[in-house]
């Protein structure tokens, strides 16, 4: 990303180029490993100049880790009309997408890089957890949750963090039948709950009306009917 010419510009121009800069370079290695001196070469300009518009890395990173959480928490925003195992599916797409394209960032976050202690970044990823929270209550339309649909949905948030990371790592399984199962893991966490919740159960009764024999959610039922026994 070297420019080679140095190019004048104004305070904010330079500031979004030197974010943008970074959190490249923060997406394709982790971000301890990643110098000032690295960012001013990308961005064109000298190191001073970098400390000219940043006091240091911690504060670059962070400017880089408030953009990327801006992305992460837009992946959620997902017009609601059709089917929910049909949207769901669209964002687990773009929620892989946004991993495999910022995979050392993305992991340094979650698991602790050099701002994940601060009080800002943890402000960060608690509000892209937030309202992906929010986005999900209102995928389901409902204005009031109760504790067990509240506890299915955060918990849901979790498992796609950590199976982002596993998947980073090196997981065997396939990213397409990762997203598909995320999304069976959304409708097995909500199930479970509805077994023993009637307020549960009623929005789970209203998601599957809407549901189609040959959607996410009818493709899990499938799976599990073909696990029952069989009848003699």
């Amino acid at each position: 990303m070297t420019t080679g010419v140095r190019r004048r510009m104004g305070v904010e121009q330079r500031r979004e180029q030197l974010i943008a800069v970074a959190l490249d370079l923060f997406s394709r290695r982790c971000p301890d490993d990643v110098s000032i001196d690295e960012i001013a070469e990308a961005a064109g300009i000298s190191r001073p100049l970098v400390y000219h518009y940043f006091p240091g890395k911690q504060s670059l990173y962070e400017a880089a880790l408030g953009r990327a959480a801006e992305e992460l928490t837009s992946l959620f925003d997902e017009p609601r009309e059709g089917p929910l195992g049909a949207r769901l599916l669209r964002v687990m797409g773009r929620f892989f997408d946004f991993v495999e394209t910022h995979g050392p960032g993305f992991s340094a976050l979650m698991r602790g890089g050099p701002a994940a202690g601060t009080g800002r970044a943890s402000a960060l990823i608690d509000g892209v957890r937030r309202a992906a929270y929010e986005q999900m209550i209102g995928h389901l339309g409902v204005r009031a949750p109760a504790p067990r649909l509240e506890l299915a949905v955060r918990s849901w948030i979790s498992l796609a963090e950590t199976t982002a990371l596993l998947w980073l790592d090196g997981c065997p399984v396939a990213r397409v039948e990762l997203e598909l199962q995320l999304v069976h893991h959304f409708a097995a966490l909500t199930a479970v709950s509805a077994a023993y919740d009637e307020d549960m159960a009623a929005v789970l009764r209203r998601v599957l009306r809407d549901e189609p024999a040959d959607g996410p959610f009818g493709d899990l039922v499938g799976r599990l009917a073909a696990l029952a026994p069989q009848p003699s």
